[in-house]
């Protein structure tokens, strides 16, 4: 990746090209990984596929994750298999927010314990509606598509995480700006998404509420966000079978 141009005198301005916009989240994660001493994101070089695949490990995040913060598409292989299962999502976390976090963690390996299955057809890209202009919300709600979640069934697992309910479209309004992203809201989406809330907050440049937004200080939903990720790349039958030991479970 080409190095940030020098700065301009006082009084001038510059507007960013296409590709300086789609990786501005990247360069601020470079930035606060830098100033918190964390491991540093080596910038010198394009953030092609190869690439990305070797930081995300280094940087402790998810792979597909790591290419939708740099605006790269995410490849076939990484992409979850079977978009309709998100809508079985809302079901799954329902049960799951309603037990202990050590019955979370035997879902989560049964999750492991299942074949991955073949795709059936390509990814489909996203839908006309999300397609967002470039910002943080946008930013926010590609991640949360990059778990198989439509406006829908984002709304109907925000709410059974966070207590909070937004409506569908106001989420769709979030990624394309016409709603602002507050600090409580980024919270929000601290509880849902498996990344950690000072990245978060950096790449959207939106400061927390507070410490106690982060998700490790509500042992209420804790690991349901690496529930949330584990999932994505499960069938909708799947993904209804980790739901009903999920059932079981709770009985």
């Amino acid at each position: 990746m080409e190095p940030d141009p020098p700065p301009l005198p006082d009084g001038h301005s510059r507007t960013l090209t296409a590709d300086e916009s789609i990786a501005a989240p990247l360069h601020r994660l470079a930035a606060h990984r830098q100033r918190s001493g964390a491991s540093a994101l080596d910038l010198s070089e394009p953030p092609t596929p190869p690439a990305l695949r070797r930081l995300a490990p280094e940087l402790g995040l998810h792979t597909a994750d790591l290419f939708v913060i740099a605006g790269v598409d995410v490849p076939v292989d990484l992409a979850p298999v079977d978009p309709t299962a998100g809508r079985h999502l809302r079901d799954l976390v329902r049960h799951a927010v309603a037990q202990p976090p050590r019955q979370r963690t035997v879902l989560r390996r049964y999750v492991a314990s299942l074949p991955q299955q073949e795709r059936v057809a390509p990814p489909p890209g996203p839908p006309p509606c999300e397609r967002y202009p470039d910002g943080p919300g946008a930013l926010l709600m590609r991640l949360v598509r990059n778990r198989n979640l439509g406006w829908t069934a984002t709304a109907q697992t925000f709410l059974l995480v966070t207590g909070r309910y937004w409506s569908a479209a106001t989420y769709g309004h979030v990624g394309s700006g016409t709603v602002a992203l507050t600090g409580e809201l980024l919270a929000d989406f601290c509880q849902v998404l498996d990344v950690p809330c000072d990245d978060l907050a950096a790449m959207t440049g939106v400061a927390l509420p507070g410490p106690d937004a982060s998700p490790t200080a509500n042992t209420a939903t804790a690991g349901v966000a690496e529930l949330i990720w584990d999932v994505r790349r499960l069938t909708g039958r799947q993904l209804v079978s980790v739901t009903d030991l999920a059932q079981a479970m709770r009985r």
